[in-house]
């Protein structure tokens, strides 16, 4: 796939699922009740045990029904074994120059974290696709409008405070897309197996977005 197809894709569904466990052992059901729910891209974090052959499973069982990629990737050694694994884009919580020109020689589409003005600057100046705000949970809302005033050139994806109370508010702040870790892929509910609970809160995010879009001026 393509860099301009999957972040077509990503900024079409509004949603970045963070799947972050103890164990990767049920994390291709986890992924399937997220695409079951309208979610189209899942990243799985490299805090993962053995992440690479979870990303390489969730690949091989899925397909193209979900956007994968890998996250917290904070190096270009990391960076390359994932999108050799099937990863289409990279997440990471900061700006690492090397893991953004490697996507970029690669055609792979790449979301940086950044937090201050100058950081989310560099990291767009370098060749991100999107820079991630990380974390948001911070400053929320008000700071992503905030550092969208001088820069609202910049497609900025909100993590870490992201929830069904706050979605909104960030997407209103100006976020291109909304990344959603703990209040969608739950550890409970991941502990219990229940993935129709997984697929239900994919479903309410995904709502979210579809109705601030049509509301939103054209």
């Amino acid at each position: 796939m393509s860099r301009e197809t999957t972040l077509k894709r990503i900024l079409e569904g509004g949603i970045v699922a963070v799947v972050r466990a103890d164990s990767g052992e049920l994390l291709t059901q986890v992924v399937k009740a997220l695409a079951e729910g309208g979610v189209t891209a899942a990243e799985i974090t490299f805090t993962v045990p053995n992440a690479i052959e979870v990303i390489k499973q969730v690949k091989r069982e899925l397909g193209d029904s979900i956007v994968l990629g890998a996250g917290t990737v904070l190096d270009p050694e990391t960076a390359r074994a994932a999108l050799l694994a099937g990863a289409e884009y990279l997440v990471s919580p900061t700006v690492n120059l090397e893991v953004i020109k490697l996507c970029r020689r690669y055609d792979k589409a790449v979301m940086p974290g950044a937090f201050t003005p100058t950081e989310v600057l560099t990291a767009w100046e370098a060749g991100a696709d999107v820079v991630k705000i990380f974390p948001s949970d911070v400053g929320g809302p008000p700071y992503l409008k905030a550092l969208r005033g001088p820069l609202p050139q910049i497609k900025v994806m909100p993590t870490g405070g992201v929830d069904l109370n706050t979605a909104e508010a960030f997407l209103k702040a100006g976020a291109c897309c909304l990344g959603v870790g703990g209040s969608l892929v739950e550890p409970q509910a991941i502990a219990a197996g229940d993935f129709g609970r997984i697929r239900d809160l994919a479903a309410k995010y995904v709502e979210i977005v579809k109705r601030f879009r049509a509301s939103a001026p054209k």
